[in-house]
């Protein structure tokens, strides 16, 4: 195990800035995700990491040890990259010991090792399987065996879920988290997908046009996003517009037909602002209640775990999940009352 630390790194491929002073830390056995769209910087960090790419400036400091101009074998980091990079002419054993090969690591030693880390990752005894016969999930098992068995300081798994259907992708979700948990290696896991991040991290970074959105974790960046983009890709929030109003000494964002209370952090009376609020978070509620909302239902949507209720409050898009119980009551074209806790909304300025 050891710790992790990026200081500034900055990153240009011709005219375009790719990464523009990126810094973070991992904690020795934490499980970081680098969260965003294509082309916002995640897998030039990991490549700056394990050495694939240089950066303009910046450093990677391992356990406070400089690694930014040491070479990528010397650095004690293990890749698993997206599309496995095995070798189709080599079997199983041949591919996981390749790197310990390179380090003239004693033939004896490599095969006690290829069998540990095949075990490891539930492949025991496909030492002499080509790795043609494999299927996806298999594949990805044999790549992260292969990083493992040089017993890295630091792993780096970019996007290697990517390509597997989305059952087994779930399966090596939990194997993954659950070997890492079980082995304590540091980890820096790149993706694109939300429910990837959440579920399988210690820390997330979300990453935007080469800088840092958001960090924390992952109940922290999802329940209270610190920008509009970030309440929009991670789970994708309703974004409700209107003015921030004052009433008893209550604050409320309102607008035409509605008035959602929420915890003042700022700003002043009057203030066109954007409340980002996740529609599981709307409960039913009656006309008398207190914060009671009229809510136009017009379209039900059946997704398998819940229902996606789609409709306007005060004429604006909005978004609700319900689970089924309630939501089988509902009709299509119909309206209803709904409230939403204060702690549930965060609001920006426009």
């Amino acid at each position: 195990m050891a710790e992790l630390a990026v200081n500034e790194l900055r990153k240009s491929f011709g005219d375009k800035e790719v990464l523009k002073g990126v810094s973070f830390n991992v904690k020795s056995g934490n499980f970081l995700s680098l969260l965003g769209p294509s082309g916002c910087g995640k897998s030039t960090i990991l490549r700056i990491i394990c050495g694939l790419e240089t950066a303009d400036s910046g450093e990677v400091l391992v356990d406070g040890r400089d690694v930014t101009k040491i070479r990528p074998e010397k650095r004690g980091s293990g890749l698993v990259f997206q599309n496995y990079a095995l070798v189709p002419s080599m079997n199983v054993e041949k591919n996981v010991g390749y790197g310990l090969k390179m380090r003239k690591v004693p033939q004896e030693e490599i095969t006690q090792r290829v069998a540990e880390a095949l075990e490891q990752v539930k492949l025991g005894g496909y030492q002499n399987r080509k790795v043609t016969q494999l299927s996806g999930g298999e594949q990805q098992r044999v790549a992260l065996a292969r990083a493992l068995v040089t017993k890295p300081d630091i792993l780096l798994l970019d996007e290697p879920l990517s390509a597997l259907d989305r059952k087994v992708r779930a399966e090596m979700q939990y194997e993954i988290r659950s070997l890492q948990r079980k082995i304590g290696t540091t980890t820096v896991f790149v993706t694109h997908d939300q429910e990837e991040a959440l579920t399988m991290s210690d820390q997330i970074i979300l990453l935007y046009k080469g800088e840092i959105e958001q960090m924390g974790d992952p109940y922290t960046i999802y329940s209270q996003p610190a920008t509009v983009f970030a309440s929009d890709f991670l789970g994708k929030a309703n974004l409700i517009s209107g003015k921030l109003t004052n009433e008893g000494g209550k604050w409320y964002v309102a607008g035409d037909g509605f008035r959602i209370p929420v915890n003042y952090v700022g700003g002043q009376e009057g203030d066109e602002v954007k409340a980002a609020v996740r529609g599981e978070y709307f409960e039913f509620c009656s006309a008398d209640d207190e914060g009671a909302n009229p809510y136009h239902l017009t379209t039900r949507i059946f997704t398998g775990l819940a229902w996606r209720l789609v409709g306007t409050m005060g004429g604006q898009a909005l978004d609700i999940s319900a689970l089924g119980n309630h939501a089988n009551t509902l009709s299509d074209d119909s309206d209803v009352y709904v409230r939403i806790r204060p702690e549930n909304v965060v609001y920006y300025n426009n």
